[in-house]
């Protein structure tokens, strides 16, 4: 196996993009969701990208990438149209130990980004390690159809569920069957369903009086 599967933290870091046509702008848009301080250098820049930096939501400099460029950058990702920038780009980060993503060219990264399915807090990648990026869509819509938002809405109870435990001081370890069970007893498909009261009758079940959905999300109206 070539690469080493991992989800980065990278709120508030720093992160380059050079190019600002359509694939640097989903790349700078991708960033942003993740909580990244998003810089962009290009001479030119698709009108989203410009919002964002009249916005202040990005910065960025308008002009030719240059090595200096990756000075106090996290990472890098090169999404430019000209092939010999973006090599540059690559054989920089190599230099200064940059992580560095070049679109469409596995060979010069020491990253490459997978397909993306994101219910809420699930986020499921996808990846065929650079062979066939098209591939990888044909899969991503197929998770597209199985995991609907009933994920994002149980993992967000799940959360929730949690958090009471640990306020009321029960040790992690304990958490896991407890979980387990809420799982096995289909509590995803109740949620897919909108049954509140066979959800209800679930958590107290399982989990005692006190548990239920609208004193667990009742902090969130």
């Amino acid at each position: 196996m070539r690469y080493y599967p991992i989800y980065l933290d990278i709120k508030g870091k720093h992160c380059l993009i050079v190019g600002g046509g359509d694939v640097g702008t989903r790349k700078a848009i991708t960033l942003l969701d993740c909580g990244a301080h998003v810089t962009v250098v290009s001479p030119d820049a698709t009108v989203q990208l410009q919002q964002l930096a009249e916005n202040q939501t990005i910065r960025w400099v308008k002009r030719a990438y240059v090595s200096a460029d990756l000075d106090r950058m996290f990472l890098v990702i090169g999404a430019t149209s000209d092939q010999a920038v973006n090599l540059a780009i690559s054989s920089d980060a190599v230099r200064v130990d940059k992580l560095c993503n070049i679109a469409d060219r596995p060979e010069a990264c020491n990253f490459i980004l997978p397909s993306i399915v994101r219910r809420g807090d699930l986020v499921i990648a996808v990846s065929t390690s650079g062979k066939s990026p098209a591939f990888a869509k044909t899969l991503r819509k197929e998770l597209e159809g199985r995991f609907g938002n009933e994920y994002a809405e149980f993992l967000y109870l799940m959360g929730k569920i949690r958090d009471k435990l640990l306020t009321e001081k029960h040790e992690p370890e304990a958490h896991k069957p407890i979980f387990e069970s809420l799982i096995e007893k289909g509590l995803i498909d109740l949620i897919r369903m909108n049954d509140i009261k066979k959800i209800d009758d679930m958590l107290r079940d399982v989990l005692g009086n006190g548990f239920d959905s609208a004193s667990l999300l009742k902090t969130d109206e």
